[in-house]
């Protein structure tokens, strides 16, 4: 295969299952997809894609070609994070991931962080899905739960994933306050919708609540405090997001079992890197007021 952009077109086509959606990540127009799409097909003599109503699936033929390319992609993103890493000075691009719930916290970090260093670019990336560290998807990931044991990551132990268990104060009016655990079932509580949660506040609430009283369920911890600020019944949230929210009380005294760690990630190849190094000191340095 002499035509790399064909091969590279048509893996993304195959990972976003559309046409648009492959342009948005190349930064090309659609009729640019389509086009190496037709190409490569025609060169190689078969069809590697059934097109349909809601896009682009790949044939049999196609899953061969593309578990190549995605190969040599992974490869080469592994080589670009590497290279971008790289140097003594603070510049080009840092790649921050963490759940989308820790942004009202690691923004204006990576504001200040940014203020200090005018020639970086911040590329803060958040979702459930975990973001590869050793293909180069980002410099650092903030990680909840258990410690994180993918092989080549230094990890590190960073603050305490502190939660509480509020409502808000015209919940409290409508339904009165929680009289400990013998009145939950008096009470509308806002919890996960996985059958074998990770969260500790997760499982515990599923251990302790009566499966009728958790009324609202949602899969996300920014749904579940977007679910209390709304008045829909009682929810956990991170102290920290609370504190900025008057019109939400707490429910219960908080309990050492809803506490989970935050990890600091980072891939062996990167992480003494200037860029890194000097990113994580700084961090680590800001996150002691999240905790006061």
């Amino acid at each position: 295969m002499d035509n790399w952009d064909e091969v590279r077109t048509a893996y993304q086509v195959a990972r976003m299952g559309t046409v648009s959606g492959a342009a948005e990540v190349l930064g090309v127009h659609h009729a640019t997809v389509i086009r190496h799409i037709d190409a490569i097909e025609a060169r190689l003599g078969v069809k590697l894609f059934q097109r349909h109503a809601r896009g682009y699936t790949a044939t049999e033929s196609g899953a061969d070609l593309l578990r190549v390319a995605q190969a040599t992609d992974d490869q080469f993103n592994q080589l670009v994070g590497r290279l971008k890493g790289q140097g003594d000075d603070v510049s080009g691009e840092l790649v921050v991931t963490s759940l989308a719930s820790f942004a009202h916290v690691l923004v204006p970090v990576l504001k200040k962080f940014q203020d200090m260093h005018p020639g970086l670019i911040i590329r803060y990336l958040t979702g459930d899905r975990l973001f590869r560290l050793e293909y180069g998807e980002a410099h650092v990931a903030i990680r909840a739960g258990s410690a994180p044991d993918q092989p080549d990551n230094v990890v590190q132990p960073f603050v305490p994933q502190q939660v509480g268990l509020y409502a808000t104060k015209a919940y409290v009016e409508q339904y009165g306050t929680l009289k400990g655990l013998e009145d939950f079932g008096n009470h509308k509580f806002i919890g996960t919708d996985d059958e074998t949660p990770r969260a500790p506040f997760s499982r515990w609430l599923k251990e302790h609540a009566p499966d009728e009283a958790i009324a609202f369920r949602c899969t996300n911890t920014v749904t579940m405090q977007e679910a209390v600020l709304a008045g829909v019944g009682i929810g956990f949230m991170s102290v920290w997001e609370a504190a900025r929210h008057p019109e939400i009380v707490q429910m219960m005294d908080h309990l050492s079992e809803w506490e989970g760690r935050l990890w600091l990630v980072t891939h062996v190849d990167l992480h003494r890197t200037t860029k890194v190094q000097s990113f994580l000191t700084f961090l680590k340095d800001n996150a002691k007021d999240w905790c006061k």
